[in-house]
């Protein structure tokens, strides 16, 4: 039975009056947990997985078309062990979904969105501790997590589980802290690991007075979506990387801003209000301790 395109107008129509209520939840169902899938693989490192494994279909199926009835033969056995390879590949990831899905927050898993008022709080206790670190030259490396997940970069360090503080920050980067040569990665305004080690930056053009904090720092910022906060240790001058470009020298005021700008991007879009300063309230009067130069 053959259709012409006059037709496929009457026959869609016909198609959608057989549809139940049960069928298009089914079809919202699949719809969402294919986004959630597609979501995971862009955030991981399980996006160079998927394209073997397309390469691989892509294979199998050339070797049906054009007979090669060797290699087809020793795919389609490796298929067969298809779904039991995929689960050990992506191991990490099937984990912390069923992490999420067992856990309180379970509404995390449904959603990405975090609560605003953490986030000010996280802010406002990074940019407190940033500015007595600069005045005292303590060195700090701090990453923001972003939609690009860091599992791997936390699994390098120690796994914390412990609301964001300006004294928690400036224990970790005390220097004679065990801690403080890493980085502390922050997620969803919760300190998930410290002494993580990062990747250098690739760039050859970096100044040559930049050390290694600040190429690790740029090095991440060039390997995810993450904000990187630097403190330097020999001048106590505050940077921040992101995209691998970096903005060096800045003061507490314009560290807020920027953290503000990067973290809280819905809030901050279209509105040209003054917005609430942390700093303000915590601050010296003069502010000389907070310049980061």
């Amino acid at each position: 039975m053959r259709l012409n395109f006059e037709e496929l107008p009457a026959f869609a129509g016909r198609y959608l009056m057989t549809l139940q209520i049960t069928d298009v939840l089914d079809i919202i169902i699949m719809a969402f947990l294919l986004y959630k899938i597609l979501t995971l693989v862009q955030s991981t490192k399980a996006a160079s997985l998927l394209k073997g494994l397309l390469i691989f279909l892509a294979m199998l199926v050339l070797s049906n078309v054009c007979h090669l009835n060797g290699i087809n033969y020793l795919m389609n056995r490796m298929v067969e062990l298809g779904v039991l390879a995929l689960i050990i590949l992506f191991q990490p990831e099937i984990r912390r979904i069923l992490e999420q899905m067992g856990s309180k927050r379970i509404m995390a898993f449904f959603s990405h969105s975090e609560s605003g008022s953490v986030l000010e709080q996280t802010i406002g206790q990074t940019v407190l501790a940033c500015a007595e670190m600069s005045a005292s030259r303590t060195g700090a490396l701090i990453v923001f997590e972003r939609e690009i997940l860091l599992d791997d970069m936390v699994r390098s360090g120690t796994v914390l589980d412990a609301a964001v503080s300006s004294e928690l920050l400036k224990n970790i980067f005390f220097v004679k802290a065990p801690m403080h040569d890493g980085a502390v990665i922050i997620r969803h305004g919760r300190v998930l690991g410290a002494g993580c080690m990062l990747p250098l930056s690739k760039n050859v053009n970096l100044s040559r007075d930049l050390g290694m904090r600040h190429r690790a720092g740029i090095g991440m910022s060039e390997n995810s979506d993450a904000v990187v906060v630097i403190v330097s240790e020999e001048t106590g001058s505050i940077s921040v990387a992101t995209g691998g470009m970096l903005k060096r020298h800045l003061k507490s005021e314009t560290l807020e801003n920027i953290l503000r700008n990067e973290l809280l991007p819905q809030e901050n879009e279209g509105t040209e209000k003054p917005q609430f300063s942390f700093m303000r309230l915590l601050r010296p009067k003069k502010g000389d301790a907070d310049d980061g130069e």
